[in-house]
């Protein structure tokens, strides 16, 4: 396969960028990869990929040090910022803890980019983004154009959806004032199988279902995308010329308690609860955008199964 040029993938040892990092030498590409700690334990996945020990290069880069992460951009054609801090539990210091490291740390990467005449930036950012909208009206499709409001964020304690809206406002402002060419992409919950050995925030959803047992759970609407179809919108929007602005990045809208009897049906043997209290509906979504483009989506059945067959091997559902 003819080489396609260098990409850099930040945060390369994230749930959504290990997919990344695999899927882009397969297409021909090399991969810079920025990560903490070359030599964690947390990276160790990422050099058993599939010719990584030629096609993938891992820095040692924090975002907030812009020095280290020019010298990871310095070289590629395109990048792709899939690194953004996500709280793994109670937040007490949300400006230091989320939201700086969000903001600036995606400010680093963008005027890097400029600096290295990056070709694209490809931006991972969320359908928190774009959701948390009390003033969005009750029947319309949320579509692109729709922001999340800060303050509504901010009144309701969301600070990992303000960081991710003040993080891609901010994109957006830099691109305006740059030039620079940027796409982004707003996946709403990210399920499917694991690459890495720390179990990420949107599987511990899925591993409750399977052991949830007699604990009620929320019967909310679920919009769902299989991590290897995020893999691939980011590289589609990289690769389309004509790719422009934000993309809403969803598959599968389902209320929980489907799910869960879904989950029953194939897996029996497992505790799935069995209470559910009933939420509000929410809003409706649509992917429409990224459809266009020529992304296709995986059965919801086959990214529960593959999920399950990596909680399994990793000895999760012991």
């Amino acid at each position: 396969m003819a080489e396609k040029g260098r990409v850099c993938v930040t945060g390369a040892g994230g749930y959504v960028a290990s997919w990344l990092v695999k899927l882009l030498p397969s297409r021909g590409y090399r991969v810079h990869g920025t990560v903490r700690e070359p030599g964690d334990v947390k990276n160790a996945h990422l050099k058993k990929l599939d010719n990584a020990l030629e096609n993938l290069q891992l820095f040692k880069a924090d975002l907030l040090d812009y020095s280290s992460i020019h010298t990871a951009i310095v070289g590629c054609d395109g990048v792709f910022h899939a690194a953004s801090p996500v709280p793994s539990g109670t937040v007490l210091n949300p400006e230091v803890e989320l939201i700086e490291p969000a903001v600036t740390g995606t400010l680093n990467v963008l005027k890097a980019c400029s600096e290295a005449k990056v070709k694209r930036v490809v931006i991972v950012s969320s359908i928190v983004a774009v959701r948390m909208n009390p003033n969005w009206p009750k029947n319309q499709l949320l579509d692109e154009t729709c922001w999340s409001d800060k303050e509504y964020c901010r009144e309701t304690k969301n600070y990992y959806c303000l960081s991710k809206t003040i993080a891609e406002s901010e994109a957006w402002e830099y691109a305006k004032r740059s030039g620079l060419d940027v796409v982004t992409i707003c996946p709403t919950l990210v399920i499917g199988p694991m690459l890495q050995s720390t179990v990420n925030t949107s599987s511990q959803f899925i591993l409750r279902l399977l052991k949830g047992g007699s604990e009620s759970v929320e019967n909310k609407v679920l919009n769902i995308v299989d991590v290897r179809d995020v893999a691939e919108a980011l590289l589609l929007v990289y690769e389309k010329l004509e790719a422009e602005g934000r993309y809403i990045c969803t598959a599968h809208k389902i209320k929980t308690k489907d799910l869960v009897d879904k989950l029953r049906s194939l897996y029996p043997n497992y505790n799935c609860p069995k209470n559910f209290t009933e939420v509000d509906e929410g809003a409706k979504l649509s992917s429409e955008k990224l459809q266009r483009l020529g992304l296709k989506f995986r059965p919801l059945e086959e990214t529960l199964v593959d999920s399950v067959k990596s909680y399994q091997e990793s000895g999760l559902l012991d």
